[in-house]
């Protein structure tokens, strides 16, 4: 077999080996971090007052839906704001409506001026101001909480000092291959930001289910720095305020916020565009930590094919490689997605991480040269 090897395959084959063993670095020293981790146990009760904050554009359907579980969360002490922002349905009356059966709904209303045009960043900054409590949990009005403890599970981690609360939000299951891929990515996603946070180095958090200081949020001057950025009000104030030693997780699928993806690919897509703006503005150093992943993810197939094409000859070699490093990615992601409650899906591990490279590297490009017009 080795005979066979010319210079070329011989440097493709150095390439396909290099990368292999970059992967395998992420999946053990990185991703396994998250498959392996076991909370501290704690016998302290955390009752520190809590304020909610939803921002919501024309979400009578969703606030409908959803509000109720966020308003009867168990929890001793805690007010739910929910900022209306500028909505022209019928969301003012039924928040009006709710108000009136849980005492503890606080309504900020902002009405319509084309001069000052506003967006969920001023929203969440107004509500942030109304919060009475120093402690902030964020979730969206689509969303709806797995269980009456998120709350307390999410707050009980703002015990140790700790700032910012990393929370998942997975996508409810449906019908579809939109719906299968939105969950697989949303997976893989919170195994990179859960992993990251793990080896205390947090580059993001999803504003569906996010808890920070309010004190944190002025400190960072809120979202100054990248308010003409129209995204951005969750991973970039994460990957700006997070430290070492600020962030903690918080993994119990009772604190799991659950919201639906969307039905087609063209929705899905204007979504996605819209997420992958933001990595641009990265530190460099979490771009390179994703840069890195992403580019040997990519590399690896390019090689594994450019090495079967021109030398045909090594596919036992080839195909030994390749069996090797995707065992080792499926137990690795097993046990990272079963943390969030989706190792099913590693069944379609072997056609969606190809596809998640095609995504990634599609996807991150327009989103790199796409200005973001729409406030929401």
């Amino acid at each position: 077999m080795f005979t066979s090897i010319n210079y070329i395959s011989l440097s493709i084959l150095i390439a396909l080996l290099l990368n292999t063993c970059i992967l395998l670095f992420y999946y053990f020293f990185y991703f396994l971090k998250l498959g392996t981790h076991k909370p501290a146990v704690s016998n302290k009760q955390f009752n520190e007052p809590i304020s909610v904050i939803i921002a919501a554009r024309n979400e009578y359907k969703a606030l409908e839906r959803n509000l109720k579980s966020v308003l009867e969360q168990d929890y001793p002490n805690f007010e739910v704001i929910v900022v209306n922002d500028c909505s022209w349905d019928e969301s003012q009356k039924l928040l009006e409506y709710y108000q009136e059966v849980y005492s503890h709904l606080k309504i900020c209303e902002i009405k319509e001026q084309e001069k000052y045009p506003t967006g969920k960043k001023f929203a969440l900054t107004l509500g942030i101001k109304a919060a009475l409590n120093e402690n902030l949990i964020f979730t969206d009005a689509d969303c709806k909480p797995a269980s009456n403890q998120w709350l307390s599970l999410m707050a009980s981690k703002f015990d140790n000092n700790k700032e910012i609360v990393l929370g998942f939000s997975p996508y409810t299951v449906q019908k579809g291959f939109v719906n299968l891929w939105s969950r697989f990515e949303s997976a893989i996603t919170g195994m990179l930001y859960f992993s990251a946070a793990l080896n205390k180095n947090a580059f993001m958090g999803v504003g569906r289910n996010l808890a920070y200081t309010k004190s944190l949020f002025f400190k960072q001057k809120g979202f100054a720095w990248h308010q003409h950025i129209l995204s951005g009000d969750d991973d970039l104030f994460v990957n700006k305020s997070a430290t070492s030693t600020n962030v903690t997780v918080q993994l119990n699928p009772n604190s799991f916020v659950y919201t639906e993806s969307k039905r087609n690919f063209n929705d899905w897509s204007r979504q996605k565009i819209r997420h992958n703006i933001t990595g641009k503005y990265y530190k460099s150093s979490d771009k390179i930590f994703l840069g890195i992943f992403y580019s040997a993810n990519l590399f690896f197939y390019i090689t594994t094919i450019a090495l079967l094409i021109i030398n045909i000859k090594l596919w036992q070699l080839i195909v030994g490689i390749f069996s090797f490093k995707f065992i080792c990615q499926s137990l690795v992601y097993y046990f990272s997605f079963k943390k969030l409650k989706s190792q099913s899906l590693v069944l379609y591990l072997l056609v969606f991480d190809v596809l998640f490279v095609v995504y990634m590297y599609i996807f991150g490009t327009i989103g790199f040269f796409t200005k973001q017009r729409k406030m929401w």
